[in-house]
Parts: structure tokens; sequence; C-alpha cells
């Protein structure tokens, strides 16, 4: 094909096309992961006095989730590779968005000599069990959708696309949180059921229709595609092509045995654990911090537009620092001060006054920190691996960094639990993980270089 002829421009609107057809869809996806997966911290707070669930039992079963998460990604994101993302990210959705639903009947179930032999009530065996097998059915999906959108953008494009994609996160807080405040607090009742079990089954629907639609409509590849023209399907493979190329400078990975030789691949994954403890901590944990900062205990309205204001702040950050990321070509000092910055949040957050506005600063400063690095961090592994490399890398360092999802939130948990309520210790510990991501991300970030030139 003639590549000299308005190049530029052509290329600019074929991206600008597949971005505007796959993004929607797929951020939808992941904002109702997001919200399903978080929502717990809302919950908690009538769940809490009404199942008598203690601050280490509630940090323990925030964290149990990402435990079934680790155990099935790297499998579902194998079987994605061969089914095709289409049935295999709708099956997803459904199956988390059912269990969602199953939370509200966390106070209603008895396991008789089961949660006996456990030591623990019958609402806390619950509450475990659910958050674990939700961990089993959500495995996959996003490193599933980061593997697909290496199908379609090349790595020097991949930085934005992924934020994009990845802005899910702080807005399924930023504009979940005042959801989940207004059902806890005007549902309450409501046919004789609490705020918080109406919280869940609200917020599950959702998923399981999504999961029906993108049954019908998500392509599995751009030959797939009938949206596209041939000479569309030909620049996005020749993209490709030119990429896979690039890999071989940076020492290309396409066996599956690279998942686990590949000392980058270790590497990365500790990077992404210490931001998982980060970023899990603040997911799980903001509301209650958010109301202890001296909001009415009952106004959780006002709870959820105050938690809005860091994971707002944190959506435009993280957006700007990929775009200009890509517009570079520059990664490592990117990704690198984006955790610096969380770091100094989160030492505020352990030696500040404790005043609200110093509170809402630090956790501006976490979440905002923590975002951008994730968004720049995802084009790191996917510049050097390539083939079932690359979706058994994906996942893997995905699922190891998710381990981090577990230590943070049940850490701050029992840290609280031991002193009153105070949390700085945690903080501080969560710091010196800020510290080691980041020094483990100005070390591998040299390898996402692949684009010398900006990318347009």
């Amino acid at each position: 094909m003639d590549t000299s002829t308005d190049q530029g421009g052509y290329e600019a609107a074929t991206y600008r096309k597949i971005a505007l057809k796959l993004l929607p869809i797929l951020f939808a996806g992941y904002f109702l992961a997001i919200l399903d997966r978080v929502n717990v911290g809302f919950a908690k707070l009538q769940m809490a006095s009404d199942l008598a669930l203690s601050d280490a039992v509630y940090g323990f079963g925030a964290g149990v989730f990402f435990f079934g998460y680790f155990l099935f990604e790297l499998p579902s994101n194998l079987i994605l590779r061969k089914v095709g993302a289409r049935r295999w990210i709708a099956r997803i959705m459904v199956t988390w968005g059912l269990l969602s639903i199953c939370f509200m009947f966390t106070g209603s179930l008895h396991w008789g000599p089961v949660s006996a032999a456990f030591g623990v009530s019958d609402a806390e065996f619950t509450f475990y069990a659910l958050r674990f097998i939700l961990g089993v059915a959500e495995a996959g999906f996003f490193p599933g959708v980061i593997l697909y959108l290496t199908y379609w953008f090349p790595s020097a494009r991949r930085a934005h696309v992924v934020a994009l994609f990845l802005i899910a996160i702080p807005l399924a807080s930023a504009i979940g949180s005042p959801i989940s405040g207004l059902i806890l607090q005007f549902m309450d009742g409501l046919q004789d059921m609490r705020g918080w079990q109406w919280l869940f089954l609200v917020e599950g629907i959702p998923a399981v229709l999504l999961g029906l639609v993108i049954l019908k409509v998500l392509p599995n590849g751009p030959r797939d595609a009938k949206w596209l023209d041939d000479r569309e399907r030909e620049l996005v493979e020749m993209r490709l092509a030119e990429d896979e190329a690039r890999k071989q400078a940076v020492g290309q990975k396409s066996h599956f045995a690279a998942i686990f030789t590949d000392w980058r691949i270790w590497a990365l994954a500790l990077a992404d654990f210490s931001r998982g403890i980060i970023n899990n901590a603040l997911n799980f944990w903001m509301p209650t911090l958010v109301q202890e900062i001296g909001i009415d205990r009952a106004d959780f309205l006002q709870v959820g537009m105050v938690t809005a204001i860091p994971w707002s702040i944190a959506a435009i950050g993280m957006v700007l620092v990929a775009r200009n990321s890509d517009r570079t070509g520059e990664r490592r000092w990117h990704a690198t001060l984006a955790l610096v910055l969380s770091m100094f949040g989160l030492l505020l957050l352990a030696f500040g006054s404790g005043s609200a506005v110093v509170s809402i600063l630090a956790l501006t400063m976490v979440a905002t920190g923590a975002m951008a690095w994730l968004a720049v961090f995802w084009t790191i592994p996917t510049a050097f691996l390539s083939g079932v490399a690359a979706a058994g890398g994906i996942a893997w360092i995905n699922a190891l960094s998710q381990l981090g999802g577990f230590v943070g939130p049940d850490m701050l948990g029992r840290i609280r639990e031991a002193n009153n309520g105070d949390g700085s210790l945690a903080f501080l510990a969560m710091a010196g993980f800020a510290v080691i991501g980041a020094v483990l991300t100005f070390l591998l970030a040299k390898q996402a270089q692949t684009a010398k030139a900006p990318a347009g």
C-alpha cells in the first residue's frame, strides 16, 4: 500500500476510528469491574456494624479477592488468547456481575460447622468466600484487555490508549462514590433491605448486561472488524509488524518459558506489586478515611462527594501524563516521578497534621501518582514481549502484582485495629514500597523507549 500520500493524517484518522469503536465498551467494562470490586468500601460503612465485621476482618476480606485473582489470572489470559477476546471477556463480566449481586446475602447464609471450623462467624465466612470467588471470576479481564489492545495499537501509541482505558479506575471511584453514597443513604430500608444490600444489587446488574452486549459486538481482532476497510487493516497490520521488528532490539521474548525465566518480568511484577499495595489500600479504605476527617457518620452522600475529589483529579492527571509520554516517547521519568508524588502523599498522611485539607491533598497526591504511573507502566512489558509470552507475561506480572492488593488493605486494617484507628505506620510502610517501585521503574523503563519520535 502507498504509505507516503497523506499518511500521517490517514494513520491518525484510522487509529482514532479504532479507539472510538473499542475504547468506550472496554472502558465501560473496566469501570464496572472496579466499581464492583471496590464498592465494598462504601458498603462497609453500614455492613461492618450490621454484621459485626472489625477493621481487621474487613481488611482481610477486601484483600482476599486478590488471592482468587492471582490463582486464575494466568490461565484466564491464556484461554482468552485461545478462544478469543469476545467470548472470554463476556464470560468474565457476566460471572463477576452475578457474584457481586450475591453479596447482598452476606448476612443471610448459615454455614454451621463449616464456619465454626475456621473460627469465624457465618457472615465473616460468607464475606471471605464471596470475595475470593469474585476474584476468580474477574481474573483475566484487565490483562486480557491489555493484551487485546496489543492486537490493534503499536507500542508508540499505547500509553495514551491504555490511559484512556485505565481512567476507568479513578472514574469508577469518582463517579461511583457519590452514587454509592446516594444508594446507602436513600435506599436504606426500601423493601426491608439495608442500603448496602441495594448497593450490591444495583451495581452488579449492569456488568451482566454489558457482558451480553460484548458477546455480540466485540471483534476478536482487526480481521474480524467489519467497520475497517482493507486499507485500514493493512495499515494496522503493517504498524504491528514494524513494532514486532523493533522488539528484537530490546531482547524480544515470544516463548512461554520467557514468562518465568526473564528477570525483567519478575522485576516489573515487583514494581507493580508495590504500586498495588498503595492503590488498593486507597481503593478500599478511602471512604472510611474520608468519613474520619469529620463528616457525619450518617451522611453517606457527603462522604461520596468528598471521596470523588482525589479520584477526579487522578483521572485528569493520568491522561495528561500518558499523552505527554506518548508525544515525547519518554517513559522513564514520567513513570518514576509519578510514584515519587505518591510517596510524598503517603508521607504527608503519616506525618501530616490530620486536618481535612491536608488529608484530602495527601490522598489526591497518592491517587494521582499511582494512576499516572500505571498508565505509563503497561507500555514497558509490551515493548519486549510478543506472542504467547505477551499473553502469559502480562497476566503473570499483573497476577503477582495483585497480591499487593491483599497486602495493602489487610495491612492497613490490622495496623488501624492495633493502634486505635491510627494508620500512620501503614502509610509509612507504603511510602517505602513507593520508593521500591520508583527505583525499579527507573531501571526498567528504558526497555520501553522504542519510539524515537512523536507518535502524532
